[in-house]
């Protein structure tokens, strides 16, 4: 089932997204039991946006051993190494990755994503994650690659407005596959261009290990994102392209990528 986050005349809503492309309307959110309103839309006639607004999302550095080789900073982590992005970096399909003010150096890390389901995740073991699991969507952990190695920590680099697209969709049973989405596809072009091309098998420590490591740190509540780290061949991006992210059985995020917004909440810009 593939659930949407969408904009239509009437506001925002959640939904599930049929195959004939028709978008039927849920009451309130996702998780639980999913009572429809009867109001159906197509596709084309509404906007989706991120498929979720997670309170925090997680991620996972140095998942991938030809990542941790092409950036050169070290040995691979002993246990998974994780940070936070902040709620207000995440945009949906369709928006657009803004660049920061000055900075050349952005780039683009496709990544699988795991949104946490309504019983939440503390403290369990890793044989317990899949109840805890509501469904898989894409990320982008968009990096400010400078200020990465300047800062000594990531907060800032990963944690402008604009640096976690997600979407299209939450999917909640892959296709074939079920809920297992331990070799899949993970992929990035930028106009075009492929540049990563990944497996979900090659992942350092996998969805189940991550899920219960971080669960043992931190609630993770529902509607929570776990960003599980990115294949090697990221890269820059600048303003006037066009990236696409794709996962198997999840289809393709696809985001453009503008200046920066000067825009103050004081009014004017700054």
């Amino acid at each position: 089932m593939r659930i949407v986050r969408f904009a239509s005349p009437s506001g925002m809503s959640f939904g599930v997204l049929d195959g004939d492309g028709q978008v039927a309307q849920i009451e309130g959110h996702p998780f639980g039991s999913i009572s429809f309103t009867g109001q159906r839309y197509a596709q084309a006639d509404v906007r989706l946006l991120s498929p979720i607004l997670p309170s925090k999302v997680v991620c996972v550095g140095k998942n991938y051993a030809d990542h941790v080789k092409e950036m050169a900073t070290g040995e691979a982590p002993a246990e998974p190494l994780i940070f936070l992005k902040p709620s207000t970096s995440v945009i949906g399909p369709g928006d657009a990755i803004r660049i920061p003010p000055g900075s050349t150096n952005v780039h683009h890390e496709v990544e699988l994503a795991v949104v946490i389901g309504a019983r939440g995740a503390r403290n369990v073991t890793p044989e317990q994650v899949p109840a805890s699991v509501f469904g898989y969507t894409i990320g982008n952990d968009v990096t400010e690659r400078d200020l990465q190695r300047s800062d000594g920590q990531w907060t800032r680099a990963k944690g402008f407005d604009s640096f976690c697209p997600l979407g299209p969709w939450i999917e909640t049973d892959l296709p074939g596959i079920g809920k297992d989405p331990a070799d899949l596809a993970v992929r990035c072009s930028v106009d075009g261009e492929l540049r990563q091309d990944g497996r979900t098998s090659q992942l350092l420590f996998d969805v189940p290990t991550l899920i219960s490591y971080i669960s043992r740190v931190m609630t993770l509540l529902p509607g929570d994102v776990v960003l599980t780290g990115t294949p090697a061949g990221v890269g820059p991006i600048a303003p006037g392209q066009r990236v696409e992210a794709s996962i198997e059985g999840l289809g393709t995020l696809t985001n453009s990528v503008t200046g920066a917004d000067t825009v103050s909440t004081a009014g004017g810009a700054r």
